[in-house]
């Protein structure tokens, strides 16, 4: 197979579907059929409790390199993954895309994990819409037009340096919010999630800026739509040996939804189904009728690890911002001065 398809198919995001299996059977090689009964809590919950590990290297889109497969073949798949080593690797100086060419972060400081495919070996981690690709856009109104236009004006600012305030720096460098609001998708480090489980409440701690997303599901309404959080006000109900877990409320921040979708009309529910003793599957359906044509759902498995959780004590531009914008009024300092001189 081609090359450059798989070189294009590892570097288009992070995601990964799998194929739900039967709850109760687990069999090894050679080895008689063993029955697995799915674990449940002391007041007779389903058991999601552990440390949960989400990496893979299966591109959320399906790439137009695979032909419109749902699936790759054993010989297409070890292909891919050699192909993955050597494009994600951030050990590289040869220039590729995903070098880390200012040797910031080397491969010492990335989740191994991200560099496999799913056992399923999907090609995206999208199932619907079939052509595994999220829906196309709706024309944004020309309120949204002008925060969109005015977002991209602040990050050019920032990028030059020459910030008007903090505000011009994202969410995510001032350490408000990253992935660890939902939906939770694989990216290259910081994968790992910890489930905590009380009677009437889920919680699910993410180790990316360690937010701990607490979770009801003893029937009670969600809040007034006037009150917005970060990660969205979530209710869960169990539907079987599943946890469903619808989430409005979103803040309207730029970057504070999912594909700065509209806050007023974005809701997504997730679905957690731990089908066998190391794996939960973990599906989620995004809708906002003001961002996408249509709904779109994903699905990735969640792998058990003995890992732990390290504390992301995340200060970055927190703690640089003075610097930050002390160095944007001495570079606009210095223009006026290279100006007047120039006069």
């Amino acid at each position: 197979m081609d090359r450059r398809f798989f070189t294009a198919f590892g570097l288009l995001g992070a995601g990964v579907a799998i194929v739900s299996l039967p709850a109760v059977i687990a069999q090894g090689p050679g080895s008689p059929t063993k029955t697995w009964i799915p674990a449940r809590t002391a007041w007779g919950d389903p058991d999601l409790q552990g440390i949960w590990n989400n990496a893979t290297s299966t591109p959320l889109q399906r790439p137009d390199q695979a032909g419109g497969k749902q699936v790759l073949t054993e010989e297409e798949a070890a292909e891919f993954a050699e192909d993955l080593a050597h494009g994600l690797t951030r050990d590289r100086r040869d220039g590729g895309a995903a070098v880390d060419v200012n040797r910031a972060y080397n491969e010492h400081w990335m989740d191994p994990k991200r560099l496999e495919i799913t056992a399923d070996k999907r090609t995206s981690l999208i199932v619907d819409p079939p052509d595994g690709r999220i829906p196309p856009l709706v024309p944004l109104t020309p309120e949204r037009e002008r925060r969109r236009l005015a977002l991209a004006e602040a990050t050019r600012r920032f990028n030059d340096g020459l910030p008007h305030s903090h505000l011009d720096g994202g969410m995510p460098m001032r350490c408000i919010i990253r992935t660890d609001r939902p939906p939770y998708l694989p990216i290259i480090y910081n994968n790992t999630f910890q489930v905590f489980q009380s009677p009437g409440y889920v919680v699910i701690q993410v180790e990316m800026i360690h937010s701990a997303r607490v979770i009801p599901v003893d029937g009670r309404p969600h809040i007034g739509k006037t009150l917005r959080q970060w990660l969205g006000d979530a209710r869960g109900r169990w539907e079987g040996r599943t946890l469903v877990v619808e989430t409005t409320n979103f803040r309207g921040d730029d970057g504070a939804v999912y594909g700065n979708a509209d806050p007023e009309t974005f809701r997504i529910v997730e679905r957690f189904t731990r089908v066998d003793a190391n794996t939960i599957d973990y599906t989620f359906t995004v809708e906002d009728p003001r961002t996408w044509t249509r709904p779109w759902t994903a699905t990735i498995p969640w792998n058990k690890t003995e890992d732990q959780l390290y504390e992301y004590a995340c200060h970055e531009d927190n703690y640089d911002m003075v610097h930050l914008l002390a160095g944007g009024r001495a570079r606009e300092k210095a223009a006026e001065e290279a100006a007047k001189k120039a006069r």
